[in-house]
């Protein structure tokens, strides 16, 4: 079996923090670095649909193991950039996530998404086998199936704040107010399996666009 790919993605809100030396930060140094590096399949920024304060970048991995390897090491944690250490220091930590996909296993973000579904979440002891059949066999194929929904994909993350998580790349943010968005989500089954999560992070996200 082929190892899965992998997941990084990093949350901000950037709101004290000047937003041209910001989005300058990430577009000309942070992003690209992390692209020089061998199993950095693609990176992705994100807005908030509501809040613009909100930054997500998500990286498709080659692997997990990318992130152990000297190349990435070597620019990241105590070995940022003292630009990046300055711009982060300014700005609050929404997320961070390290995580494997578990489905499909193997396929990375499209490219062509105007908006994307952000959703992490912890399930309570003893129901995650419930709550994986839910999400696998349910939940999951479901939004996969609404119109305007590009890729559905799930990750399970080894340590930090939320263990699963799941990332729906969408035509837009407005896909998800949609009534057949909204079917798909409010099942019996879903009914039964919400209350063994908790910690649930909902974000709904526009495409970046750098301004010219």
């Amino acid at each position: 079996m082929a190892e899965p790919m992998g997941l990084l993605v990093a949350g901000f809100n950037y709101s004290t923090a000047a937003e041209d030396e910001f989005n300058d930060w990430y577009d000309t140094e942070h992003v690209p670095e992390r692209l020089r590096i061998k199993g950095f399949i693609n990176a992705q920024r994100w807005l908030g649909a509501d809040d613009p304060k909100i930054s997500i970048a998500t990286y498709d991995l080659a692997s997990l193991d990318v992130l152990n390897s000297p190349p990435y090491t070597s620019i990241a944690g105590a070995h940022l950039s003292p630009w990046s250490k300055r711009v982060t220091g300014k700005c609050q930590r929404i997320c961070r996530f390290e995580a494997e996909q578990i489905v499909p296993g193997q396929k990375a973000g499209p490219d062509q998404a105007g908006g994307m579904l952000l959703f992490a979440m912890n399930v309570k002891p003893g129901a995650e086998a419930d709550f994986n059949a839910w999400y696998n066999e349910e939940h999951l194929p479901n939004l996969a199936a609404v119109a305007g929904c590009l890729c559905a994909r799930r990750f399970k993350a080894g340590g930090g704040s939320h263990k699963y998580v799941a990332l729906y790349h969408l035509t837009g943010p407005e896909v998800t107010a949609s009534k057949a968005w909204e079917k798909a989500v409010n099942t019996p089954w879903t009914m039964k399996i919400r209350p063994q999560t908790r910690d649930r992070l909902r974000l709904v996200l526009k495409r970046y666009a750098r301004k010219t």
